[in-house]
């Protein structure tokens, strides 16, 4: 789709998109105009746009031939080069309109043609617990165009592969060129870390300092490019989870260098450090002064925190997800740093994509390491003071407790499988598990097999896979948990994003291809697409509860109910071979025989069950 904002100055016409447009008085030069275009017929028809150029802010617009669109209200900033416009565009048919810029004298300085689009797109629904999410780092997944490593006018343009912590030249050419393995795999969904513009002067590889909130970052491709991809992302059967950032922006980003007042961020837009103790926020002692600058600080100074309770910053921050949805078809979103943000701000989001977008799933990120830090952030929490809306949070204790569990000794009590049952047996906080992402690492912490020790353990991944897989949730793999990528955060977190193995054509194999795998690869591959395919339509797994034992004998079983489909999970937990008493479980072995999942055979169920150390037996019924 191209981009369908323009501005007219004098007799020539530019795109809104391109910067510093200079032309002589007593034309006007316009920076920025975001959104680029919007859409009739949308639920809420109030539409700001945001107007940026050297001295506009002094002008007076007016529409011109736009029908039944109706300027509400214009808002002046302390900075003279904004304009902020509030239009109703609730009788609008798909139209193209004028926003006319006169001085004080009425003499017209200077045009911006605006569209509005029909609303072409069929909301077709989100991400949930009958997904497995991917998530992937594009810079470090694939190079399908080598034109755009290099250059693109950015500042940090140049290609530094054997740098960690510099550009590697993925982007979504490579991507697209993947989704055959990622369909193949079983993969379902797809969470890239942020793909709009970082364009900071280093260090910004990760995505999560982004400048311009209406375009993809050169280096990974065009926004044309990108929406193209997203539909062989639906062609495949995957969708597609676009990660956005509200708490801050990079701070070559124009809202910051040339700020429309100094409260569109935090502290008066001045410089203060987050102390990162989330715990403040649900702590019923905390200080209020500690509750702040949670909240209000900055995670890096390069990193400026957007004041959420400015209604102006929050409408901007709101708008960008529904344009990038309607635009680009995605199919949800994931939040950065979610707690960080005011909460009723965010509510607020959540309930304007729940009425544009009906079951619209924001999956935020809630890194606090204890299941009654991260229950008060899901939607209708019993306890929290203010219901977030928030419908997918992240499960980081399950994480925690997978790295550590399948390394143990399980005994009945408080070793191994034993924690982990001890852990869902407290799922009453979370108002809905099957709500929470669950995963076994991710960028930002060790990877599974943090050693090259425990990424040749296939046993202790096939059980932790196991549990990912099968227990309440909406699972999610980190790209190369599936061939034991293996790293951890003792350099720096650049190293836990290698690149994937066959990614570049100079790379030495294909990792994306059995042949370019070792055999431990390949068995580590075959395993979780077992698995991911099995899991695919069962709504035993995606919609059914979930039924647990107490441990016995080093032996941890669950099962997931729905209607007449059951799944039994069984796992000895001990590295000794186990017997085990299936008169136990009968509760949920409603049957004779089951098709065990791991074999792929019909299995006649006895008395008792042999499992060897490390075993696993998934049975369908």
């Amino acid at each position: 789709m191209k981009n369908t904002s323009r501005l007219l100055l004098g007799s020539l016409l530019f795109a809104a998109a391109l910067p510093q447009i200079s032309i002589a008085k007593p034309s006007v030069n316009i920076e920025h105009v975001h959104p680029l275009h919007w859409w009739a017929g949308m639920k809420d028809p109030h539409l700001q746009i945001l107007i940026h150029g050297e001295g506009i802010g002094g002008l007076e617009p007016t529409l011109d031939n736009a029908g039944n669109i109706r300027l509400e209200r214009v808002v002046r900033t302390d900075n003279p080069n904004y304009l902020i416009l509030y239009v109703d565009t609730r009788d609008a048919q798909p139209q193209t309109f004028d926003i006319v810029l006169n001085n004080r004298k009425g003499k017209r300085m200077g045009k911006v043609e605006y569209e509005l689009l029909p609303r072409t797109r069929q909301w077709q629904g989100s991400f949930d617990a009958s997904d497995v999410v991917y998530l992937l780092m594009p810079d470090r997944f694939a190079n399908g165009n080598t034109s755009n490593d290099n250059g693109m006018g950015l500042k940090d343009s140049l290609l530094t592969r054997n740098e960690p912590f510099g550009r590697h030249g993925g982007d979504l050419a490579g991507l697209d060129s993947r989704l055959d393995y990622l369909s193949d795999l079983g993969i379902t969904a797809i969470w890239t870390t942020p793909i709009l513009t970082n364009d900071m002067p280093g260090g910004s590889y990760h995505g999560y300092a982004i400048t311009n909130y209406y375009e993809i970052d050169p280096r990974f491709g065009t926004n044309q490019e990108f929406a193209d991809f997203v539909e062989n992302c639906h062609h495949h059967g995957i969708k597609y989870v676009m990660d956005l950032v509200f708490n801050h922006c990079g701070s070559e980003c124009f809202l910051f260098r040339d700020l429309p007042a100094t409260d569109w961020f935090n502290n008066n837009s001045e410089y203060v450090q987050t102390n990162y103790k989330l715990g403040t926020l649900i702590d019923p002692h905390a200080t209020e002064s500690e509750r702040k600058i949670a909240t209000d600080g900055w995670f890096t100074r390069e990193m400026p925190d957007f004041n959420q309770r400015n209604p102006l910053v929050m409408d901007y921050l709101i708008q960008t997800s529904i344009w990038w949805t309607e635009y680009a078809g995605i199919d949800g979103v994931r939040q950065d740093t979610y707690p960080y943000c005011d909460v009723e701000a965010m509510a607020r989001w959540n309930k304007r994509m729940e009425l544009e977008y009906p079951g619209y799933n924001i999956l935020g990120e809630t890194w606090i390491n204890y299941n009654v830090g991260v229950a008060p952030w899901q939607k209708g929490s019993r306890l929290a003071t203010t219901d977030s809306e928030l419908r997918t949070v992240m499960d980081f204790p399950l994480m925690y407790l997978l790295n550590s569990v399948c390394d143990e000794e399980t005994d009945d009590w408080d070793h191994g499988f034993a924690r982990l049952w001890d852990y869902f047996a407290q799922d009453g906080v979370y108002e809905n598990p099957l709500g929470l992402l669950t995963f076994l690492d991710n960028h930002d912490t060790d990877r599974f097999c943090p050693t090259e020790e425990k990424s040749r353990n296939l046993d202790r991944y096939r059980q932790a896979l196991t549990i990912l897989l099968m227990a309440r949730g909406i699972p999610q793999l980190y790209y190369g948990d599936e061939i034991g990528l293996w790293s951890n955060k003792g350099n720096g977190d650049g190293w836990l994003r290698q690149d994937f193995p066959g990614g570049w054509t100079e790379d030495t194999r294909n990792a994306f291809t059995p042949q370019g795998r070792t055999d431990a690869e390949n068995a580590r591959f075959d395993f979780t697409r077992k698995l991911l395919h099995f899991r695919q339509g069962n709504p035993a797994i995606s919609e059914g509860c979930m039924k647990q034992f107490t441990i016995k004998d080093g032996i941890y079983c669950f099962a997931r109910q729905k209607g007449n489909r059951t799944v039994t999970v069984m796992l000895n937990g001990t590295s000794q071979e186990k017997v085990a008493d299936l008169k136990r479980y009968a509760e949920v072995l409603p049957r004779k025989e089951a098709y065990e999942v791991v074999s792929g055979k019909m299995m006649p169920l006895g008395d008792s069950v042999k499992l060897p150390g490390r075993g696993i037996l998934i049975l369908s019924f």
